[in-house]
């Protein structure tokens, strides 16, 4: 670990790996992370041995010793609704708590490229499903925990997935169905996120307004290479960036988030605050779940840039 290093990673990392999960598969990553009945839940993104993914059920009491569920809990859909753009797998999910209801976005894959799912549950063993929020080639969505100005937000990643594109976007919505009013928050720039970036973590509300990490891959020789960065929103008006980090603020170190499935990745898709702390899961290289900590200040005194644009 380096003295300057703001993120500090859990001795017993990777605190989930496949040999963790109760039946056949080819790996486990990208969990969102929630509270719920006095327990930390993480909702694994598990690969089958088809190449196919499903989410299942992880539960903690402190956060990091994990007991998996027995069974996958979301599938790809049989609903002809549904069926067909879920047909290759849902993945990445995010929860978001509103009220008493638990939002997940997720990204449903088909023979028509990835887009952007939402549904809910309220304990945890059904689970609804919404509808699409997006259309295809669309990727990395986030819901706001909270209504703002009577609207729903959600960020997300449209055109990255075949190199174009890369921005992350915001749009609004009055009933989590149809979607619009879209705007840019941030692109690619020359440096460590110069190939695209993503949505990572949900927002939470800090004194300066809305905080999320975010993910930049740089395109390099020996491939893509994964890294984190934060951002903060206006409170009223979040579609407008206050400031974000001009350099990354997480990065691939260990041997366990440079060799796997995909090389060179650390993936945050949830968090948990507790005081100050904020507890960060993130997938590493594809292969495993991992854990490290860090503060809300912390990250804060790292977001120093600001924007060229504001809306």
């Amino acid at each position: 670990m380096s003295k300057f290093d703001i993120f500090i990673r859990d001795k017993n990392n990777p605190i989930i790996t496949r040999e963790d999960i109760p039946y056949r598969c080819n790996t486990v990553f990208n969990a969102a992370a929630t509270e719920f009945n006095d327990e930390i839940l993480l909702l694994l993104r598990v690969e089958d041995i088809d190449g196919h993914s499903h989410l299942t059920l992880a539960r903690s009491k402190d956060g990091v010793n994990f007991t998996v569920d027995e069974k996958p809990w979301i599938t790809p859909s049989n609903d002809e609704k549904y069926a067909i753009y879920e047909k290759y797998g849902v993945e990445d999910p995010r929860i978001t708590k509103i009220d008493d209801t638990y939002y997940i976005t997720y990204v449903a894959f088909g023979p028509y490229g990835p887009r952007v799912g939402i549904g809910y549950t309220k304990d945890f063993k059904e689970f609804t499903r919404i509808g699409f929020a997006t259309v295809t080639d669309d990727k990395d969505a986030v819901l706001f925990p909270q209504k703002i100005n009577g609207k729903y937000y959600l960020i997300n990643r449209p055109g990255g997935m075949a190199g174009a594109g890369g921005t992350i976007w915001i749009s609004e919505s009055k009933d989590l169905i149809y979607w619009g009013n879209a705007k840019a928050i941030l692109s690619p720039e020359p440096g460590w996120g110069n190939y695209k970036l993503g949505a990572s973590t949900p927002p939470i509300l800090t004194e300066k307004g809305w905080l999320l990490l975010y993910h930049g891959v740089r395109k390099t020789a020996g491939g893509n290479l994964y890294r984190v960065g934060a951002m903060l929103l206006d409170y009223e008006k979040p579609w407008k960036l206050i400031s974000y980090t001009p350099h990354f603020i997480f990065a691939p170190r260990e041997f366990y988030e440079r060799v796997g499935d995909v090389p060179n990745v650390v993936f945050p898709c949830g968090w948990i605050q507790k005081g100050d702390e904020l507890l960060v899961y993130y997938g590493a290289a594809d292969t495993s779940i991992c854990l490290a900590r860090t503060t809300v200040d912390k990250i804060l005194e790292n977001c120093t840039a600001t924007p060229k644009i504001c809306f």
